[in-house]
């Protein structure tokens, strides 16, 4: 069994963060571990508060981790605050020098849906600055998108540019671009290659869709580390989410979490 890596933040109500992405990489046949960066105060109705994890702590979690249980691949969620990201960016700057094919998936967590801030402005430029160069995928949301480009991303017509703008920067970065949002929710992959795959989607009627996004990201780390291919990998993490959506049942109530242990219960 091969270990994966969440760095992410903690939901008390487990839709999304390091206990979603746990879930993830088991229903994936993976052992996950985890460090938190945030502690939040939150619920299937939105997040009230947050306070983010001391960077020291943060650094010697990753050290302690690494020196047992050394990741196969790592999925980065929401790093709060800029010493995080800095932190982060260290550890990774150091694995990467021992494993560079390894795969690092990084969701740009910036606000919640509910509308507060999960990053701090000084956070989002060093990311843009240390992380994304070091990430060999990012999957971001159409507002995560523009926020990263500075380009407006309301259509899909804007991905193509706005997913090749962030590629210009970083260009050994996959893109998986989620179209979610969209009347039609439509994903756009574009691969290190420099080709352009749409991952047309379908709107499933739920009110259980808190941490799509943590979701698809830690399924799409699952895949990458089990060996399958950029569109392989993309189109099961897509596939995944939409039957953790369609397999839920109502929680909470606002946005209730996926049923994301649905591979292990399915019946067909």
């Amino acid at each position: 069994m091969q270990t994966v890596l969440t760095i992410a933040g903690f939901d008390p109500s487990s839709g999304a963060g390091v206990t979603a992405d746990l879930m993830v990489f088991a229903a994936h046949g993976l052992f996950g571990t985890s460090v938190i960066t945030s502690l939040t105060v939150q619920s299937t109705t939105g997040v009230r508060s947050s306070q983010p994890v001391e960077a020291g702590i943060l650094r010697q979690t990753l050290d302690c981790l690494h020196a047992d249980l050394p990741p196969a691949g790592v999925k980065l969620g929401m790093l709060a605050s800029a010493a995080i990201v800095e932190v982060v960016a260290d550890y990774l700057e150091e694995l990467k020098r021992d494993s560079p094919r390894l795969p690092v998936v990084l969701d740009p967590v910036i606000r919640s849906s509910s509308g507060r801030e999960l990053l701090s402005p000084d956070g989002l430029a060093l990311l843009r600055e240390r992380l994304l160069p070091l990430a060999s995928w990012t999957t971001p949301n159409l507002a995560e998108l523009s926020a990263l480009t500075g380009l407006p991303v309301n259509r899909h017509d804007d991905l193509e540019p706005a997913t090749r703008a962030l590629q210009h920067y970083c260009p050994a970065l996959n893109v998986l671009a989620t179209g979610g949002h969209l009347d039609s929710p439509d994903d756009l992959l574009l691969t290190s290659e420099g080709d352009f795959h749409w991952l047309a989607g379908e709107r499933i009627e739920s009110t259980s869709t808190h941490g799509t996004g943590c979701a698809l990201s830690s399924a799409l780390l699952s895949r990458l580390v089990l060996g399958g291919s950029a569109l392989e990998a993309a189109w099961s993490a897509k596939h995944y989410v939409a039957e953790a959506i369609r397999r839920a049942s109502p929680l909470g109530h606002g946005h209730g979490p996926l049923n994301h242990l649905w591979p292990l219960h399915r019946q067909d």
